[in-house]
C-alpha cells in the first residue's frame, strides 16, 4: 500500500510582550536583555515575526511590506554605536499581505516607507542577534479604542497555529515625565498598583478589565498618560489562545515609572 504524503505541522508559536524600556538596553547584559536572549533559545525558531511597537503610532493600520526594510534610529541622546547599529532582517511582503488579508475590515494596508523602529529591533537583537527571521511591523492605529487592538489580536492569534510569532513592544507603565533618573532600581507606590492590577487581570484571564485600564483609577492616569506603549499589550493578549499558560519575566519597575514586565503566553 502507497504511504500518503505527509504534511508538515508548524509548531504554535508563543505570543509575548516586552517591557522593552530604554533603547540603551541594547547596548547592555542586564536582567532583562539576558532573559530576551533567553526567550530566543527557548523556543523554536518561527517562520516570521509580527511586532506591534509602541513606535510606529499613525492615523489607519499599516503592514510593512519590504523585503528589505530599514533600520530606524528614532531616539536622541544616545552613544553613536547605537546609531551605526543595523538590524538587517528580511521583510516578508507574503506575511505582509497576509495581514492585510486577514485585517481587511479594519483598513490594513501595505506599506512601504516604514521599517525597523527601536521598538523592535532593540529588543530583537537580543532575541535572535542574526537577524535571520523575517519581520514585519504592523502600526497601531492612534483613533481606534482600545477594544479595537485587542480585536485586532484576537484576529491574528491564528497565526501562531502557522508558526508565526506575535510579539508588542512597550510597557505596562511608562511615564518619562516624572521619572526618577537618580533611582534605576526604584518603583514609584501608584506605578506599583497599577502594574499589579494588570497583571492580575492577565493571570485571571479578564482581558476586560485590561481593556478598560482608565476605570482603575488615577494610577492609571499616571502609569498611562499616552496609550502608546500599553496599547501593544491588547495586541498580544487577543492573540492568548486557550490552551495558553501565562508567566511574567523582567517584573520590576525601573527609574520609578518604567515598568519592565514581559508577559509570555505559550
Amino acid at each position: 500500500m502507497q504511504e500518503s504524503p505527509t504534511t508538515e505541522i508548524a509548531e504554535v508559536m508563543p505570543a509575548i510582550f516586552f517591557g522593552h524600556g530604554s533603547p540603551g538596553n541594547v547596548l547592555e547584559n542586564n536582567q532583562a536583555t539576558q532573559m530576551w536572549a533567553r526567550l530566543g533559545a527557548e523556543f523554536p525558531t518561527p517562520k516570521g515575526i509580527i511586532c506591534v511597537s509602541a513606535h510606529w503610532y499613525t492615523q489607519g493600520v499599516g503592514v510593512t511590506a519590504s523585503k528589505n526594510p530599514k533600520t530606524i534610529h528614532d531616539f536622541g541622546g544616545f552613544p553613536p554605536a547605537m546609531y551605526e547599529m543595523q538590524y538587517p532582517a528580511p521583510g516578508s511582503p507574503e506575511l505582509a499581505q497576509k495581514i492585510v488579508s486577514i485585517l481587511s475590515q479594519e483598513g490594513a494596508v501595505l506599506d512601504d516607507s516604514w521599517g525597523f523602529d527601536h521598538g523592535a529591533w532593540c529588543v530583537l537583537k537580543k532575541v535572535y542577534p542574526k537577524a535571520n527571521v523575517p519581520l514585519v511591523q504592523l502600526s497601531i492605529h492612534s483613533g481606534q479604542p482600545p477594544s479595537f487592538h485587542f480585536k485586532l489580536g484576537e484576529k491574528l492569534a491564528k497565526l501562531r497555529q502557522e508558526g508565526y510569532l506575535i510579539i508588542g513592544s512597550g510597557n505596562i507603565v511608562h511615564n518619562l515625565s516624572v521619572m526618577d533618573w537618580g533611582g534605576r532600581n526604584s518603583s514609584f507606590d501608584w506605578a506599583t498598583r497599577f502594574g499589579n492590577y494588570i497583571r492580575e487581570a492577565i493571570v485571571n484571564d479578564q482581558p476586560e478589565s485590561v481593556i478598560k485600564y482608565p476605570t482603575f483609577g488615577p494610577e492609571a492616569n499616571q502609569s498611562v498618560p499616552h496609550p502608546d506603549h500599553f496599547l501593544p499589550l491588547l495586541y498580544v493578549l487577543g492573540a492568548r489562545l486557550e490552551q495558553d499558560t501565562v508567566r511574567f519575566e523582567s517584573n520590576y519597575v525601573e527609574y520609578g515609572s518604567l515598568d519592565m514586565t514581559t508577559v509570555v503566553l505559550s
